[in-house]
């Protein structure tokens, strides 16, 4: 009985062992496994950030290939002898997206005359009240806006009556200071009293002021050449469907918007120039990638020989869905 007694133990024991054993390998698999399978997601991560930096890199280059594609354009078509008042060959400044290949890579590229637009450090009190009433925007924020621009862009801290200065910037959370000097940017206006994301960028059936304003027009009037139907709206008051009729007439005149507008005064005054600063915006993507990457510069044309002076390069730009 002592023997049986002794030979159970042992084999108790060896039980006790061998589970124990067969435990501590079940958790080195466990281990095993979990690290096997962070090392697989790691992997794949890496895989994948790999391949969108492939692609948006090679988007990147797509994209300075059309910046320079169209460049080239605008630089030839600058070259050729024209009327003023003739139309542009090439539709080269509709502001309108033209696809481009290159390899198995897509460009998109466009060119938007800057002369087409309302420069805001040159506009007059009574046309920003004038171009604020076209856009449907309501007092008192209309009379805030004006107000607000003038005293951000003046060189003093006198604030008009419904204006702001230092002491308004310095009460905001966070604060900051007024620039009491020219707009560097059109972004500049997120920071002016009164002006609200949906009134900066714009809502759906309604214009954005990004739109219509810009900080690189080399004149104090709008180009009637190359408006564009956001600014037509904004100085005329038509819809954008009937901006969109003028701005297809072959040979626009002021006398045509006029009568769109039913002979009623328009915000700001128009001309007939050849466009000398261009913006041109491209965006490139590698194929069927949905990865892109876009670009932008603001460029002046010399004329003839002379080439051209770039004035503003944006490397990595917003990419917007145009569609």
């Amino acid at each position: 009985m002592k023997n049986n007694s002794h030979f159970r133990s042992q084999v108790s024991n060896l039980s006790n062992e061998r589970g124990v054993a067969l435990l501590m390998v079940l958790w080195v698999f466990i281990f095993l496994f979990v690290v096997a399978f962070d090392f697989t997601a790691l992997v794949r991560e890496e895989g994948i950030a790999t391949r969108r930096y492939a692609e948006e890199t090679e988007g990147y280059y797509l994209a300075l290939a059309g910046f320079q594609r169209r460049l080239y354009e605008l630089l030839k078509d600058s070259s050729q002898p024209r009327q003023v008042g003739g139309r542009e060959p090439g539709d080269l400044f509709d502001g309108e997206w033209q696809e481009g290949n290159l390899g198995q890579g897509v460009y998109d590229v466009r060119s938007v005359d800057e002369s087409g637009k309302i420069n805001l450090n040159r506009v007059s009190e009574a046309a920003l009240q004038c171009i604020f009433t076209k856009l449907q925007i309501e007092e008192p924020r209309r009379s805030i806006l004006a107000d607000s621009v003038l005293d951000w862009r003046d060189d003093d801290d006198l604030h008009r009556l419904n204006g702001a200065e230092k002491d308004y910037y310095h009460s905001l959370s966070p604060s900051y200071t007024v620039k009491n000097g020219p707009f560097d940017a059109v972004e500049e206006l997120l920071w002016v009293r009164g002006v609200t994301p949906e009134i900066f960028y714009g809502e759906e059936k309604k214009v954005g002021l990004k739109e219509i304003f810009t900080v690189e027009s080399p004149i104090d009037r709008v180009n009637l050449r190359t408006l564009s139907p956001e600014v037509c709206l904004a100085v005329s008051g038509l819809s954008l469907d009937q901006c969109r009729e003028f701005k297809k007439l072959s040979d626009k005149t002021l006398a045509d918007l006029l009568k769109l507008a039913g002979g009623s005064e328009l915000c700001v005054q128009m001309v007939s120039v050849s466009p000398s600063v261009i913006t041109v915006e491209a965006k490139g993507r590698a194929g069927e990638s949905a990865s892109a990457r876009q670009v932008k510069g603001v460029v002046r044309l010399a004329g003839g020989q002379r080439g051209f002076e770039l004035i503003r390069w944006v490397d990595r730009d917003l990419v917007k869905n145009e569609e």
